[in-house]
């Protein structure tokens, strides 16, 4: 170890947004001065707005400017000197330079973010620390040096560094509880009403892993809006010299339409297949390998599929492949055909190429009647993250796009931003999480009716002006938060009140939902809101400039003109600080040290695991939703052929029964994992209520019921089944 690094963490989170600084403490350790390179993750959607360094006793502050080459002449001069930079490629990869560290020397450096947490399937609010950056992988005909090329890494728990973190949690809403995949300290309230809270990560965690902190509010899904003061030395009318607003909706759909799933779509299954997919899930025993794991998703989203869909399987890696020409009916024979192939689906096929396999998905025209959905899985390990995104937002209006990252290290840019751009939803599967539950999640929103002609109205008195600093909301689904950020410029003498009300056609049925608020701004909240509104703003300036290829003036100078004055960092510009000392001419090359960050490339445990009777039960059913009675289903039952035989009503048909048995059995032991098989046994009742035999089914239903509650030793009512 050439150099000691000790990393603190403080989290101040105020409802669904936190404030994150993190102080690295290093010590040059060898007898020349170094130069030390630190290469990190950060989340995609962060706004980093302050950047500070310690040298003995003295602080410098840095400033955001355009990025440029102060820092190389500090250093040659024998300055020392700081640099944050984002990464080219990725807005989620950082890099820190600290220059010319005298032998035997400590500094420290200080580094500031805001970010949004994102709202889980079960209404938690997930922050991620990310500590693990993978090597990202570019494509053959891409040259330039990559900043995640020079990621030093080891594997986990060999990391220099240990973690100390503290939180407080603040919300309008008492909070029930804090989750970690990391062992915490007891959660410790500060007031009666349990709205306040400090938790600590217990002592001595190395950060070889992400931390991941799961909140949970009473009544998350009440909508909310904060109004910030304006930055008292900022020039009125500009950004950070008007109060802004953050709003967060959460639109409750009408039940009946809810209810209603759609028989539609064209499912596109896009599946990483890149050498990582063998690594495991998490670093516990009896870990399945992500590409085990995501063999066992496809059966399960294969046999929840709706009767009258299309669908197609395409692996991808340095190369793609796809199970079928294009997109087939789903039916026996392609379920069949396309449940054999999972089976032997390996990752086999080199690198991480995302570019190709979704030029080649776009290429072909879409169904007509069919809304494309794509469903993509990957651990998120590419280099050119920009260009992927790109390539969606440019076909955006030809599909939806849920995204799927998978382990430690995927890229959130990456997977949430190809969610964001395709008016899908963004999942990430870290730790223990299965990915099943969260993948269904998903295909409930993919066969939810769509939200078209979306329109958002201001109401605020006419003294005021509103100026969205948000792209325009495309996508709106059930339980899930949609955030807005806006500029309010000017006064008003009199009202202070204002509303949003957001209008949408569900199901060709127009919904409306209206939110009041008032424009008296908030207690201090930091400058936390308009640096998110910045950055906000600050990305769709960024792809606008791509778009036209820097032919065209006016989005890069924006975009610098944003940063320097909100302090928030950005694609153009860089936190830079110089420690103007004695410093004499530097001779000679500068060492130069890389910290080593963590990596979870290592091959997956050979360990077998066990076979799941739930997944055995759920490989057995048939396209259109039936069981038959056979040996196999027996022995998910535990029960020999002749047993599930015999109690059989007379007039029942054997399918019928088979169907009913396989029911009884999901809800009377697996209503844990009911989130994985429910549009399975959706499938199932509605099989079941389609057999039109020569006896009255009804009738024979309840028996059957009771005849299965019997045989299975369960007590499920007929009710509880959907019959």
């Amino acid at each position: 170890i050439l150099f000691f690094t000790k990393l603190k963490i403080c989290l101040s989170v105020q409802g669904h947004v936190a404030t994150v600084s993190s102080t690295l403490q290093y010590e040059n350790q060898e007898q020349s001065p170094l130069e030390a390179i630190f290469v990190f993750p950060l989340p995609g959607e962060a706004a980093v707005c302050r950047f500070s360094a310690k040298i003995g006793q003295t602080e410098v502050v840095a400033e955001v400017q355009e990025k440029q080459k102060q820092y190389d002449d500090a250093l040659s001069s024998g300055q020392q000197a700081f640099l944050l930079e984002e990464s080219d490629e990725s807005p989620d990869v950082f890099k820190l330079s600290v220059g010319s560290l005298p032998p035997g020397e400590k500094a420290s450096v200080s580094l500031d973010y805001v970010t949004e947490l994102a709202v889980q399937a079960d209404d938690g609010l997930r922050l991620c620390l990310p500590a693990v950056l993978n090597p990202r992988y570019q494509p053959q005909d891409e040259r330039s040096v990559s900043v995640g090329a020079q990621v030093s890494s080891v594997p986990a728990g060999s990391v220099p560094y240990s973690l100390s973190l503290s939180a407080h949690v603040s919300s309008p809403h008492p909070i029930s509880r804090v989750e970690s995949n990391c062992p915490l300290d007891p959660l410790n309230y500060l007031n009666t009403e349990k709205t306040q809270a400090t938790v600590s990560l217990a002592a001595g965690h190395q950060f070889d892993r992400d931390v991941e902190l799961l909140l949970y509010y009473q009544d998350t899904h009440q909508p909310t809006a904060i109004v910030e003061a304006a930055q008292a030395s900022a020039k009125p009318g500009s950004l950070m010299g008007d109060p802004v607003v953050m709003l967060s909706l959460y639109p409750e759909f009408p039940k009946d339409v809810m209810s209603s799933m759609t028989s539609h779509g064209e499912f596109l299954f896009v599946v990483d297949r890149s050498g990582s997919m063998e690594c495991p899930m998490h670093l516990g025993s009896g870990s399945l390998d992500r590409i085990s794991s995501a063999r066992e998703t496809l059966l399960l989203l294969l046999k929840s599929l709706p009767m009258g869909c299309y669908f197609n399987i395409i692996g991808f890696g340095s190369s793609y492949e796809s199970f079928f020409p294009k997109s087939v009916e789903y039916s026996q024979k392609t379920m069949d055909e396309a449940l054999q192939m999972v089976k032997e689906m390996r990752a086999d096929l080199g690198g991480t190429e995302i570019l190709q396999p979704l030029k080649h998905i776009y290429s072909q025209p879409c169904l007509p009647d069919q809304p494309r959905q794509l469903f993509l899985f990957t651990d998120g390990e590419v280099g050119n993250t920009k260009e992927v995104l790109d390539l969606v937002k440019t076909n955006a209006g030809s599909h939806r796009c849920f995204s799927f990252g998978i382990g430690e290290g995927a890229s959130t840019a990456l997977i949430s931003g190809v969610a964001k751009q395709a008016r899908g939803h963004a999942q990430f599967i870290t730790g223990q999480d299965r990915m099943q539950p969260k993948v269904m999640q998903s295909l409930r929103f993919a066969l939810q009716p769509a939200v078209v002609d979306i329109s958002v109205k201001w109401n605020v008195p006419k003294e005021v002006s509103v100026t969205l600093l948000s792209p325009p909301i495309r996508v709106i689904f059930q339980g899930q938060r949609a955030l807005l950020y806006a500029q309010l410029t000017g006064e008003s003498s009199g009202d202070t009140e204002g509303s949003v009300t957001v209008k949408y056609s569900l199901a060709k049925q127009p919904v409306e939902n209206q939110l009041s608020f008032s424009l008296k701004p908030a207690e201090d909240t930091g400058m936390t809101v308009h640096r998110l509104g910045a950055r906000t703003l600050i990305q769709s300036l960024e792809v606008e400039e791509r778009e036209q290829d820097g032919e065209k003036e006016g989005a890069k100078e924006k975009v610098i003109e944003l940063s320097v004055q909100s302090g928030v960092s950005s694609a153009f510009t860089a936190f830079i600080a110089v420690h103007k000392g004695d410093g004499e001419a530097l001779q000679g090359q500068l060492l130069r040290r890389h910290v080593p960050t963590p990596n979870f490339d290592s091959p997956a445990p050979t360990s077998k695991p066990v076979r799941d009777p739930l997944l055995q039960l759920i490989s057995l059913q048939k396209a259109s939703g039936s069981w038959v009675l056979e040996a196999a289903l027996a022995e998910v039952l535990v029960k020999t052929e002749e047993e599930v035989s015999k109690p059989k009503p007379a007039q029942v048909d054997q399918e019928v029964w088979a169907t009913v048995l396989a029911l009884v059995w999901l809800y009377g032991f697996k209503m844990e994992a009911q989130e994985e098989w429910q549009f399975l046994a959706m499938k199932a009742v509605s099989w079941i209520q389609a057999q039109k035999g020569s006896y009255s089914l009804h009738s024979y239903v309840s028996e059957c019921v009771q005849a299965g509650n019997t045989l299975l030793g369960c007590q499920v009512q007929k009710d509880t089944l959907g019959l």
